[in-house]
């Protein structure tokens, strides 16, 4: 029997720091860096950071659902963003940054739906949950030098996750989750 894969696409800010947390879970094929959501087709970074094409940093998970099912990639999305802050994430601001869940199909947005009110509900923050759920338009995939960028450049993404403000937030808000 052939196992099928899915993908899931996420939107939590600068997708450098949205690739590490997937990358070596197990259930996790690939995570690529790229863009969605929108106007032009196969942007360049250059072009995406404009803000004139409509696109968001994301990044695009192809998993194996037997392994990895995707209510925990739901979760572990949650907790590498700040999701009470639609503006950007951290120091990254502007419609690039935004949260977003991109639905691939009718299960995966009930499931991320669910998920958004349950975490609403939770009273984990003091401000509501903005992180929208979209269905899913074309995903490009950022320039090779974007890919595994924290792996390629560990020093500097180090650097750059702390001096953003993400590590410490996540740590404040998710550390006994993770």
């Amino acid at each position: 029997m052939t196992t099928q894969y899915e993908k899931a696409i996420f939107a939590g800010g600068c997708f450098w720091c949205m690739v590490h947390p997937f990358d070596e879970y197990p259930g996790v094929i690939s995570v690529i860096s790229g863009y969605t959501g929108g106007h032009v087709e196969n942007p360049s970074y250059e072009q995406v950071t404009t803000g004139t094409t409509g696109h968001t940093e994301a990044v695009e998970i192809t998993y194996d659902p037997t392994i990895l099912p995707y209510e925990k990639l739901v979760e572990i999305y949650w907790q590498q963003t700040d999701p009470t802050d639609a503006f950007g994430q951290f120091a990254d601001r502007g419609d690039s940054y935004r949260p977003v869940i991109f639905y691939t199909t009718p299960e995966q947005k009930e499931i991320a739906e669910a998920s958004k009110q349950a975490l609403n509900e939770s009273g984990k923050f003091d401000a509501p949950i903005v992180t929208t759920i979209e269905a899913a338009e074309p995903f490009y995939p950022a320039e090779e030098y974007h890919q595994d960028y924290y792996k390629k450049n560990s020093f500097h993404y180090s650097l750059y996750r702390e001096g953003s403000g993400r590590g410490k937030f996540l740590r404040k808000h998710w550390e006994k989750e993770q």
